[in-house]
């Protein structure tokens, strides 16, 4: 339920051979920063500009005027990143994503198609293809007695090791509205939240979370 084949299609994201190196998608978070650095070398400058050291936005990617874009960070084709976002670095951002107004990105990857278009936290998070965070959702990345982070699930507990560690969504999950996802949290492909959850361990491949945690079977 949570291993990267099980979560993700790497076709859809130009992080696909750092990712495969891995197991978990949260093994992924420590070198985000240096695999956008050795990525960004690599890009075509007849595709990508180089705005700022170590910051790669496509030629037709739209990044508003008062957005902020932190190194190092990649923003992909037609890609449009809006008013007062704050991407504060270690970001890759695929192509065709949302990054609207007042949201804020720290050591995250985004698949291709992503949403996240309404003041949203996401950080020391990985949203796989298509997936969309709706409008205040956010991502908690570190516990309130800062010890490391447990991904709890029906079947087993996975100590992590790691104090900061938001949430894995997997290909075309939806979040609803004001959902606060705690740290460890792993949504499944196809599956959906409501709208004012605070989820918390794994939600299996094409389920809904209900209010209260209930967890059921889409049909």
């Amino acid at each position: 339920m949570y291993t990267i084949p099980e979560l993700y299609d790497l076709g859809h994201t130009a992080a696909k051979d750092y990712l495969t190196q891995f197991e978990y998608p949260w093994e992924a978070l420590k070198g985000i920063k240096q695999m956008i650095i050795e990525l960004g070398a690599t890009l075509d400058p007849a595709e990508y500009t180089e705005v700022s050291e170590n910051v790669w936005v496509h030629k037709t990617a739209n990044v508003f005027p008062s957005a902020y874009l932190g190194a190092p960070c990649i923003v992909g084709p037609n890609t449009e990143v809006r008013h007062c976002a704050f991407v504060r670095g270690s970001a890759l951002i695929g192509e065709n994503c949302v990054v609207g107004n007042s949201v804020e990105l720290k050591n995250v990857i985004l698949f291709d198609h992503v949403q996240v278009p309404h003041y949203n936290y996401v950080g020391d998070s990985i949203l796989g293809y298509y997936a969309h965070m709706g409008a205040g959702s956010i991502t908690s990345n570190v516990k309130a007695d800062r010890l490391p982070v447990v991904v709890h699930s029906s079947e087993e507990d996975i100590e992590t090791g790691m104090k900061k560690f938001g949430a894995m969504l997997g290909d075309y999950a939806e979040i609803g509205c004001n959902t606060v996802m705690n740290p460890g949290t792993v949504i499944g492909r196809h599956s959906n939240v409501y709208p004012v959850c605070c989820v918390r361990g794994v939600v299996p491949h094409a389920s809904i979370y209900k209010t209260g945690g209930v967890i059921v079977p889409k049909k």
